[in-house]
């Protein structure tokens, strides 16, 4: 069995102790994944566990012929080769053992080569040996292993025979990964992998790793993500590395019954540094307090050498957005939206004949593949493209706050990060900054950085905090997640949830999009299809119409007219003040019509899984040779057969009426 193994590994910078006697086993079938606060050295520990960083003491062993693939966060670049040249570098060793195939193969074939009898066995050996680790390797499929991997990362066959130059930073990364892949070594350390990735890709990834026969160890901030394919995670805090297993929200279930204690005891440690600290600086100048004094600095300087400290990315902390302003119901509607992208090559139809209506309190994902016009359709609404065909209408009294990756770019100057934020932050707000800066991993001296000094990560969380401190009633959102880590994540989604404005947003992560979403836009390139639901609603109904139990919708020529009555109503009551009673029992209708589908869907469902097994029973000698026996099999068939069309014909009858 392959393996990589730490055992009482330390690693200092300076006066900072990154690794403390850390001891880790990584083996064939191994799922873990590296969790931490940042700049707590879990990339550090990962190339150190690479045998790419040099460490101060302790044992490293690594299995003969065990092959560990690393994959950093960032700044791998790609040149010189176009896209599934590159891929190919990763069979490199194929390519070696090929030659060395060859080479014994030349050997034992020479006439004039004497070999006694053992050497001969022993060449031989070695062919076999080769033959049979290029085989499990993939080897000999090569070619379509590379196509099949690119595809499931979001490469085109387009794209195949591109030059690496003409993409971008993001794709590049994703080269990487495809790369780091197809290698498929014993064990595989990926550095934040879903960082680049968009839903489809990560699915993709998902299960790669799910069904990856040699060990892995994993840093994401993606919940979901690590839910779905690891089985034990290990904490690096304060330069030690602890095990737990299970899942990572198992994991955090486990911690959080931890830090209730770490924090009590942290809460008697702090009242008493208080009172010491309170006592010393009360008489420490005093004659007849000075030995006194002295012996509680004495007790201070012990319980500051066992100080408890409390991971960052464990604290709580909570913000809730300034109060929005009033809107109407109808927020965003657009009517025949169109638009194109013009190039040399040809026309690009990305949005076409796009109706939509996005009511007050609604939290709409826009999903769809890359290139679908997700990015595009926020830039719209939130008036940063004009060129389009067709209409945008924001509804009375609205208000947006658009966030994009390029906010970032804009943001330039000497202030510090608390300077700028207190210049704009509402005066309720001011006191809750530095909680907020917390939570988007400004932390300590951080928020006495000047804008022109931050990173890419830095100035793109400061420009989504300074959105989210504007009281706006519409906030379009594209990709708020990037660049925070799960508790920076968890922060912003209560904060989003209590929101009492509408959301528009991007994400590519789908543990933030299942918990916040309401209502689904689905794009495709030329087309749209809203789903009144939430995600997890709209996943189901995409695999039942995959699935042929229900039929996608067919666009009726009336749409247009109902849509147009139904905005003209709505618009209507809004001006009459609809009642509070008549919305509510319209919202109460639809919940029960949705209510009603579910259930019907469910038990349709579990009468055919019954259906089929009972008919998996006839084959069965034990039934069909028993003659009561098979009739009352037969007998319960026939009656589920009867439940199913009748249960069938309600939920047509149901979705009819949508």
């Amino acid at each position: 069995m392959a393996f990589v193994q730490f055992s009482k590994v330390s690693l200092s910078f300076g006066d900072r102790t990154i690794l403390n006697d850390v001891s880790l086993n990584l083996n064939t079938g191994t799922k873990a994944a590296l969790t931490g606060a940042n700049g707590s050295g879990k990339s550090t520990l990962m190339k150190v566990f690479a045998g790419l960083q040099d460490y101060d003491s302790g044992e490293r062993a690594v299995q003969k012929d065990t092959r560990i693939v690393y994959l950093p966060q960032s700044g791998i670049i790609h040149t010189g080769t176009t896209l599934l040249e590159e891929a190919d570098k990763a069979f490199h060793f194929g390519y070696e053992l090929v030659l060395e195939m060859e080479q014994i193969g030349n050997e034992l074939a020479d006439k004039n080569n004497i070999l006694s009898e053992s050497k001969q066995q022993q060449l031989l050996e070695r062919h076999h040996e080769i033959s049979e680790i290029l085989e499990n390797s993939g080897w000999y499929r090569r070619n379509a292993l590379a196509e099949q991997t690119l595809t499931g990362l979001g490469f085109s066959q387009s794209d195949f025979q591109k030059p690496c130059t003409e993409f971008s930073g993001g794709w590049q990364m994703r080269i990487a990964l495809a790369k780091s892949l197809l290698q498929n070594p014993d064990i595989l350390l990926l550095d934040e992998p879903t960082n680049y990735l968009d839903l489809e890709a990560r699915n993709w990834l998902e299960e790669f790793l799910i069904n990856f026969t040699g060990g892995f160890l994993l840093v994401s901030h993606d919940r979901y993500f690590l839910d779905v394919t690891i089985n034990e995670v290990y904490e690096l805090f304060n330069g030690e590395l602890k095990r737990y297993v299970g899942n990572y929200s198992h994991y955090e279930k486990v911690r959080e019954v931890e830090m209730e204690t770490i924090i009590s005891k942290w809460q008697q440690q702090q009242d008493e540094i208080q009172k010491l600290e309170d006592f010393i600086r009360r008489f420490g100048y005093k004659a007849t307090k000075a030995a006194q004094a002295q012996e509680r600095q004495k007790m201070l300087d012990k319980i500051l050498e066992d100080k408890i400290e409390i991971p960052e990315n464990l604290k709580k902390i909570h913000f809730s957005f300034p109060p929005s302003p009033h809107s109407g119901r109808l927020v965003v509607v657009t009517e025949s939206l169109e638009k194109t992208w013009f190039s040399k090559i040809g026309n690009n139809e990305i949005i076409k004949n796009l109706d939509l209506i996005v009511e007050k309190g609604q939290r709409l994902v826009v999903v769809g593949k890359n290139g679908a016009g997700k990015s595009t359709l926020l830039r719209m609404i939130a008036g940063e493209d004009n060129e389009f065909t067709g209409t945008i209408k924001l509804g009375s009294g609205v208000t947006v706050g658009y966030f994009s990756q390029d906010n970032a770019e804009k943001l330039t100057g000497s202030q510090s990060i608390i300077e700028m934020l207190e210049t704009i932050a509402p005066m309720e707000m001011i006191p809750k900054l530095r909680d907020m800066l917390g939570a988007f991993l400004f932390r300590s001296d951080d928020i006495y950085k000047s804008i022109d000094i931050l990173s890419g990560g830095e100035k793109s969380r400061l420009a989504l905090l300074k959105i989210l401190l504007r009281p706006v009633n519409l906030l379009v959102l594209d990709e708020p997640t990037n660049h925070l880590d799960i508790h920076s994540k968890d922060v912003l989604l209560d904060a989003l949830k209590k929101f009492s404005g509408t959301i528009i947003f991007v994400s590519h992560d789908r543990g933030f999009i299942e918990s916040l979403a309401t209502h689904v836009l689905e794009l495709n390139p030329g087309s749209a299809r809203i789903f009144p639901g939430d995600y997890k609603y709209y996943c189901e109904r995409i695999i039942a119409e995959s699935e042929g139990v229900i039929s996608p919708p067919n666009e009726s020529v009336n749409d247009k007219i109902i849509r147009q009555n139904y905005i003209g109503q709505v618009q209507e009551k809004s001006a009459g003040k609809i009642s509070y009673e008549e919305e509510k029992k319209i919202k109460a209708a639809q919940r029960k019509k949705e209510k009603e589908e579910e259930r019907l869907l469910n038990e349709i469902s579990l009468l055919e899984e019954k259906k089929s097994e009972l008919e998996n029973q006839m084959s069965d000698p034990l039934v069909y040779s028993n003659g009561e026996k098979c009739k009352e099999v037969h007998d319960q068939i026939t009656e589920i057969a009867l439940n199913l069309e009748k249960l069938t014909e309600e939920w047509m009858n149901l979705h009819e009426q949508e």
